[in-house]
């Protein structure tokens, strides 16, 4: 089956909220329409109510309303505020030449170019010269024939500003409703990536570092979180942004909105060129972020050991080699923003000024055309606001790539084959455990070959064996980390591959040589905040494995506060406490691995006292490295190489003289060296 793309798969993780993402459209196309009103708005007061004072004005019988000026006891409306009422009894024009206004008696040219010679105004126009005669009015004259005017500027502007008010409340209501289900997107991805890799098999975190998991779920989904909250919502205003700028210039200029289209195919030309290289150095760049999460992860955990063996100048350096690599392509991509954010955006900008003006300066030229200052002011005003979306979008190219290769990264992990999970409840095992010719391998070598034995409820067995014998390995097979390739395992006589791994797991508890314990308290790590765990039964299990002794004498006592991986406890006072989590669990399979091997000795009576309470009525399988800790087994297995080599209780391998006894004479023989 084909896997859709990175861009189809994000956008469907956008359609459950599809419904909060059109709202938001909604409001961004209302805020966007009342924003453009603006220019055409400017237009009208320039045009017809500032410079529209100039042309045509009618002598009046009386004053009939307030668009009637009174002018030398005489009466005059300009000629597009005359009505049927208006008894007219003279024309008169009202021109401007350079900074003067002049009233003519009578109708005179409107366009040509204008001068003043000899107190007579001179016309000229198509090669043509007319002369004519009128008053020049003073400021305060002037003002009179405004006067009109300031009501409807007054009207213009309160509207515009009521316009730009309603546009706020609706950008208000677009930003936050794309945002929050931008916010909401991205929850639900993260969830559902966590969610996948917690069903992914332990080889997935065999072989991926844990730096780069923690990469892919917080960097890599902070990136998509960008793209839904910030740059989606840019993108989107920007495009109705465009589209209403467009509506507007057909609606002024035919032309010149033709003319601007070019913006368009040069702009997609452009993004699928970035996309070309800026995918490709995106790629490196979040993969070398992975490395570096990775690198400081492992520099972390391991600072005793970089520290202890003076290597801290190799560490830096293979950090300085990661941390090269990644500012060598965030140059590379730096200069790439560069070129696209400022520069290509000023030179279309400019090419489109300058396609204008030669417009707007050839048509002006043509016999009786004009150009209105509004219309002109208009056109400009569009044009600039034009290229801020375009410039916004091409700005957004470098997030918009981020979030692709970082969606494909999410993805690629989710894509990972899951392990079906069933955490259906099943009858609770009586302990009996069989291993039917069972081999296995991690990779190409076995490293358990026909391993046959089996386990009685109740039964105490240990597994000994020199280091990559395998013992860990059937530990891995039976909690069904990995299945073998060969053989079958069964409890109760029934296959654990009949069952879910959530459900084989669901009534066995182990405990590990190097106890894990998770920030929090010491009773949440020992509940592991299952709610079928009572407080009380959490602090009896505590109190059985004896680890009341030392908790007891802590500031808040259960409740004490425990760091991640709980450094601030001892070695032994952690495995007490990973002792009483499993107790608290109350298995019927309890797999102990080489709990005791690190225990001081001083620690070590405690510790064996909590194992014998812990392993009381269960079925226990010890993964042994102090042999004297296994002799009360009820049996022994012996391996190597991935093969069972003897079998049988402590007397009885000691008695057989063969690889246990050996073991156990070389044990004995450094504690007597050491003592």
């Amino acid at each position: 089956m084909r896997k859709q793309s990175t861009e189809k798969r994000l956008f469907r993780y956008a359609l459950p909220f599809k419904k909060g993402i059109i709202i938001g459209i909604i409001c961004l196309m209302i805020a966007t329409a009342f924003q453009l009103a603006g220019p055409l708005i400017a237009k009208k007061i320039i045009d017809d109510h500032i410079v529209g004072i100039e042309g045509l004005w009618y002598e009046v019988e009386r004053n009939q309303d307030r668009f009637t000026v009174t002018f030398q006891e005489h009466y005059y409306k300009r000629g597009d505020r005359i009505t049927k009422e208006d008894e007219v009894i003279g024309t008169h024009t009202l021109l401007q030449v350079d900074k003067n206004y002049y009233l003519i008696n009578g109708e005179a040219p409107l366009s040509g170019k204008r001068s003043v010679e000899n107190q007579q105004i001179i016309i000229q126009n198509t090669g043509e010269s007319v002369e004519i005669s009128g008053d020049k009015l003073s400021l305060s004259e002037l003002a009179m024939f405004v006067k009109p005017e300031k009501w409807p500027i007054f009207k213009l502007l309160g509207i515009y500003v009521l316009f730009l008010l309603i546009a706020a409340i609706f950008q208000f209501y677009q930003t936050y409703i794309l945002q929050k289900a931008s916010n909401q997107i991205v929850k639900e991805m993260r969830n559902d990536l966590f969610s996948h890799i917690q069903k992914l098999p332990i080889r997935y975190f065999v072989t991926k570092p844990a730096g780069s998991i923690v990469a892919r779920v917080t960097n890599d989904t902070e990136a998509i979180r960008d793209l839904y909250e910030r740059v989606l919502s840019i993108i989107v205003t920007s495009f109705v942004y465009i589209l209403g700028i467009f509506i507007a210039l057909f609606i002024l200029d035919v032309k010149i909105a033709l003319i601007c289209l070019f913006v368009i195919p040069l702009l997609y030309v452009w993004m699928k060129l970035y996309k070309k290289y800026g995918s490709k150095y995106n790629r490196v760049i979040r993969s070398t972020i992975s490395k570096i999460n990775g690198n400081i992860n492992e520099s972390i955990q391991g600072m005793p050991i970089i520290q202890a063996f003076q290597k801290e100048k190799q560490t830096k350096v293979e950090f300085e080699q990661l941390n090269e690599q990644h500012f060598t392509y965030q140059r590379k991509l730096l200069k790439l923003n560069a070129l696209a954010s400022y520069n290509l955006v000023t030179f279309f900008r400019n090419i489109t000024f300058a396609i204008l003006i030669w417009h707007m300066g050839s048509f002006s030229l043509e016999p009786g055309s004009v150009v209105s200052i509004g219309l002109f002011y208009a056109l400009i005003d569009y044009l600039t606001r034009l290229f801020e979306p375009i410039t916004n979008i091409v700005n957004q190219l470098p997030l918009i790539e981020q979030a692709r290769v970082a969606g494909t990264r999410v993805f690629e992990v989710m894509d990972e084959e899951a392990e079906t999970v069933n955490h259906e409840a099943i009858v609770r095992y009586k302990g009996d455990i069989s291993f039917e010719d069972v081999s296995f391998a991690y990779e190409e070598d076995d490293v358990l070959k026909n391993i046959t034995f089996s386990v009685q409820a109740g039964e105490t067995v240990a597994f000994v064996g020199h280091t990559g014998s395998g013992k860990s390995s059937l530990m891995n097979l039976l909690f069904r980390f990995y299945d073998p390739q060969e053989g079958e395992i069964s409890i109760d006589n029934q296959p654990i591959q009949q069952l879910s791994r959530q459900q084989v797991r669901s009534h066995m508890g182990i405990v590990l040589q190097d106890p894990f314990l998770f920030s929090g308290t010491i009773l949440t790590n020992v509940t592991m905040n299952d709610k079928r765990i009572s407080k009380d039964g959490a602090i009896n299990a505590l109190k059985a494995v004896g680890a009341d002794q030392f908790i007891e004498k802590l500031p808040k006592k259960y409740d004490a506060t425990v760091t991640e991986g709980g450094t601030t406890f001892s070695l032994g006072e952690r495995q007490l406490i990973s002792f009483a989590r499993a107790l608290a669990f109350d298995p019927t399979i309890l797999v102990l691995d080489e709990a005791t091997a690190n225990i001081d000795t001083e620690s070590e009576n405690l510790i064996q006292d909590a194992l014998h309470v812990l392993q009381e009525g269960r079925t226990t399988l010890v993964i042994a490295h102090r042999l004297s800790t296994i002799r009360n087994a009820d049996k022994i297995i012996v391996l190597e190489r991935g093969m069972i080599k003897e079998t049988g209780n402590h007397e009885a391998l000691i008695a057989r003289k063969g690889i246990y006894e050996e073991m156990y004479r070389m044990q004995q023989k450094g504690v007597q060296q050491v003592m």
